[in-house]
């Protein structure tokens, strides 16, 4: 089976590993173009055309999905076009060009959770259970028909990073059975139930804000786990951005902290929330390293009064 690959970070390149150690022959890669290095050193490769680069398969990075980059497509010939969180809307065209279909792998239990942050909002929405969904891809937002599903329990200890992984490893696990079964026709795609469908938030800096006036313990510990890495957690005091490292429940009573919304106690900074206290464990001030709470104490205690 021929197949041309879409996708972008470190996720689908693990995916796209997978498929190159089985009977699929690799036609080509789309990914997105060379993004300036975090460290400020030229434009990096994303994580798939890093590693599509290393398997030796041609790899295309348009910046536009124009008539250009058509002429290219139209040179090669593929069974299935597999797309894993490429980061474009795919025009007609492409999805027209595969012989058998257009299949997207989603990091959710469609119709629940469609567009681009799937893992955050299951964390966020504290889910017991979520999945892949193997699906036909159409014009709309993640509304083709699926093929099928795999499902996954969420542990309570999990965070996006380690959810992601999880999530990895079973598309790995069935992936190539699964387009082995949609090539012999054992697999056909059904409709999705639209009446149930729901959506996730776009997810940007804005979504990490704390306000510990308004939030309870619970969400804001669900919130660091969804953003854990990016967009990550801050909080504002005085006028000031301060991010947040670490977390964890606090045991004891809301008298511990008398009047105060902030108070430095043995584990950290403990903070007063709506319904209860959290501890901040680890905290960052704008321009310096990350510090345990507990080494803040003497240098930002008069910070924290006010």
């Amino acid at each position: 089976m021929k197949v041309l690959f879409a996708g972008s970070p470190e996720s689908s390149a693990r995916i796209l590993n997978s498929l190159s150690c089985g009977r699929f022959n690799l036609v080509g890669v789309i990914s997105q173009p060379d993004k300036r290095s975090k460290r400020g050193k030229g434009e990096e490769a994303s994580p798939v055309a890093k590693e599509a680069l290393r398997l030796g398969i041609p790899t295309f990075k348009p910046t536009l999905l124009d008539e250009t980059f058509e002429k290219e497509i139209k040179s090669l010939s593929f069974d299935f076009l597999v797309v894993s969180a490429y980061g474009k809307i795919l025009p007609d065209w492409l999805l027209n060009r595969p012989k058998i279909a257009p299949v997207n792998i989603h990091f959710s239990l469609l119709p629940k959770y469609r567009g681009a942050s799937p893992i955050h909002t299951a964390i966020l929405n504290s889910d017991k259970k979520t999945g892949i969904s193997i699906m036909k891809m159409t014009k709309g937002m993640d509304e083709g028909p699926i093929y099928c599903s795999h499902e996954i329990d969420i542990l309570n200890s999990e965070n996006k990073k380690g959810l992601e992984k999880k999530l990895t490893s079973l598309c790995i696990k069935n992936l190539s059975a699964d387009l082995q079964n949609i090539f012999n026709n054992e697999l056909i795609a059904d409709e999705q139930n639209h009446a149930e469908a729901c959506y996730c938030k776009k997810i940007d800096k804005l979504s990490g804000k704390v306000d510990f006036d308004i939030e309870n313990t619970s969400d804001i510990i669900q919130k660091h786990k969804a953003f854990i890495g990016w967009p990550g957690l801050y909080f504002e005091k005085n006028n000031m951005p301060i991010k947040i490292h670490g977390l964890q429940e606090y045991e004891g009573s809301l008298d511990d902290l008398g009047g105060n919304r902030f108070k430095f106690i043995k584990n950290g900074l403990a903070v007063k929330t709506i319904d209860s206290i959290i501890v901040i464990t680890h905290l960052q001030f704008p321009g310096k390293r990350i510090i345990p709470a507990t080494d803040a104490a003497n240098s930002y205690a008069k910070f924290f009064e006010k």
